[in-house]
């Protein structure tokens, strides 16, 4: 009986010692140069169709690639304690629980790219005081919310890049100088970057605001990808004819190009680039007399530091009061940043 008992105190200590790996995934202890040692497990079975709930509990590190999980449920980490990086990436995840990020005090690192959340639970953050990289890198995300502002002061890498956005909140350039009212220093050595490009932007006042203190000297803000696409609707009444021009400076010089609302190019243009960083175009718009109003598209590339739209109709409106102006008979639009 007593050698049966040693037995079994050496199993229980040799789990202890060796912590089980679920059957799906694969453990790797790293030793360190000052002795300490790491843990890191890798769960990338095509087959797994859940989050794994036996990880060991001194994992640092946690990758679930390409996998059939389709959900973060609720609380799916918190007795990962020492987990500082977390990739759940190129998977098939369309909802995250508000609460699935729970006690992840320690986290520095959260990449969910490649995925389709549509849906993103911001408030989750403050259950990571530690993050700092944040990566939903093409998913079918629509929208940052303001709420979500205070959860983001922290985050040094913002990768929202191939996904459905066409705004961005209005207090999101308030966390930053010199609009959060501190002074922009040459040397500052923290930066923020922020991956926005390949959305379905909207050209409006808070995208300009972004690429322009982008530009500024020692800005904290670095864009991974300046060359970011965004649209402007304006839809002209039945029956009158518009000409249209448009307007662009920056450097690199901008790209401009025309194209119906149904996403044809529109070819009667004329376009030209006086000087170095200035493009504009015209286009002559003849409006049908039909149930449907006319809708010419502009797309401005490369970062562009003023956009201006001009027209003159017999009566032209703006789609989106908001952000231009117009008056009839001699329109001009633009944006009033």
């Amino acid at each position: 009986m007593r050698q049966l008992l040693l037995v079994y105190v050496i199993l229980c200590c040799l789990s202890l010692a060796h912590p089980f790996c679920p059957s799906q995934c694969t453990c790797v202890l790293h030793g360190l140069t000052d002795g300490a040692r790491t843990r890191s497990v890798i769960c990338n079975d095509p087959d797994m169709a859940d989050v794994p709930v036996n990880v060991p509990v001194d994992t640092v590190k946690l990758r679930i690639e390409k996998t059939m999980v389709r959900r973060i449920p609720t609380e799916a980490f918190y007795y990962l304690v020492e987990l500082r990086y977390l990739w759940i990436t190129y998977n098939s995840i369309t909802s995250v629980d508000s609460a699935g990020f729970y006690n992840l005090k320690v986290l520095h690192e959260l990449r969910l790219d490649g995925n389709m959340i549509s849906v993103f639970p911001w408030e989750s953050l403050k259950e990571m005081p530690m993050l700092r990289t944040l990566d939903l890198h093409n998913n079918r995300i629509t929208n940052v919310p303001n709420e979500a502002i205070p959860y983001l002061f922290n985050i040094t890498y913002l990768d929202l890049s191939s996904n459905k956005l066409s705004t961005l909140p209005s207090d999101l350039m308030d966390i930053w100088p010199p609009f959060n009212g501190a002074p922009i220093f040459a040397n500052a050595s923290q930066k923020v970057v922020l991956g926005l490009q390949d959305n379905p932007w909207f050209c409006d006042c808070k995208i300009s605001k972004l690429i322009e203190l982008s530009k500024m000297s020692g800005t904290p803000v670095v864009l991974m990808d300046l060359f970011m696409a965004c649209t402007t609707k304006i839809t002209s009444d039945l029956g009158s004819n518009v000409i249209l021009r448009c307007d662009a400076t920056g450097f690199p010089t901008p790209s401009l190009s025309w194209a119906n609302s149904d996403g044809s190019p529109v070819d009667n243009t004329v376009q030209e680039s006086p000087g170095d960083g200035i493009r504009w175009s015209i286009m002559m718009v003849y409006s049908p007399y039909d149930e449907d109003d006319m809708k010419r598209t502009v797309e401005t590339k490369a970062g562009s530091g003023k956009v201006l739209l001009e027209g003159l109709s017999s009566g032209m409106r703006s789609s989106n009061d908001s952000q231009m102006t117009s008056k009839s008979d001699s329109s001009r639009c633009e944006y009033l940043c």
